[in-house]
């Protein structure tokens, strides 16, 4: 199993750890991928070394600088990061620094992705008009403390969304619509019916959670879109 190297960064005074993936042979681009609420874990692991095998450098970020006992424990240090959109802004954009500072990334052009909090970090770097040539979420939340102002998005956006995510409900997908028309943004946005939240992980359905569950299909489907996607901007 591919090994991933930790790197050091440090925001607002606080040290973290992001994990690195290395692809095999020559990088095509480099991904920062932002995890969950539960931060660095095996899933996020999973998708980095997934990403390396395809030829992407990729460096899965740290939220707090902290170990994450439990899943209840995450909640509290999420909403300290978010308190603060500036701060929490602030901290995204380390990661997409510590990235470009790594040597395999020298040179590269940088995407984006993330899951559930990963998801709407994500979409905060494209509303603060971060370098990305795409930012996709999984699962994400679109709520926002600064909605993107005209012009700021550079990114190309894809947002994968089950459509029976109870913690996204229709008039905050159909309010993200809009703030990206206004701000001009090039956004596609797929929607699975009768999908929860969290349908990218399989462990989802072990949670015992009624919100969130996995879906083998909108796992894979996401995945190809993000996929093309990543064609389509880097014009392979």
């Amino acid at each position: 199993m591919m090994l991933l190297d930790p790197v050091a960064y440090s925001h607002a005074g606080q040290n973290l750890t992001g994990w690195l993936a290395r692809p095999p042979g020559k990088a095509r681009a480099a991904v920062v991928l932002f995890p969950t609420i539960a931060n660095h874990n095996a899933a996020s692991e999973r998708r980095a070394r997934m990403l390396a095998d395809l030829g992407y450098v990729t460096l899965v970020a740290d939220f707090y600088g902290e170990p994450v006992p439990s899943f209840e424990a995450a909640g509290p240090l999420a909403k300290a990061l978010r308190a603060d959109v500036a701060h929490y802004r602030g901290r995204i954009a380390a990661a997409i620094a510590a990235l470009r500072q790594v040597t395999d990334a020298a040179g590269l052009p940088v995407l984006g992705i993330g899951y559930c909090m990963g998801g709407q970090a994500v979409l905060e770097a494209a509303r603060d008009g971060q370098d990305l040539l795409a930012a996709v979420s999984f699962h994400g939340v679109f709520s926002t403390d600064a909605p993107a102002e005209p012009s700021a998005v550079k990114a190309r956006l894809l947002i994968c969304h089950g459509d029976a995510d109870p913690l996204v409900p229709r008039e905050q997908v159909l309010g993200f619509w809009e703030e990206m028309d206004r701000a001009g943004a090039n956004w596609h946005f797929h929607s699975y019916s009768g999908i929860k939240h969290g349908f990218t992980d399989p462990d989802s359905d072990a949670r015992g959670l009624p919100a969130i569950g996995y879906d083998a299909s909108a796992d894979r489907q996401s995945w190809a879109a993000m996929l093309s996607l990543f064609e389509e901007v880097l014009g392979a």
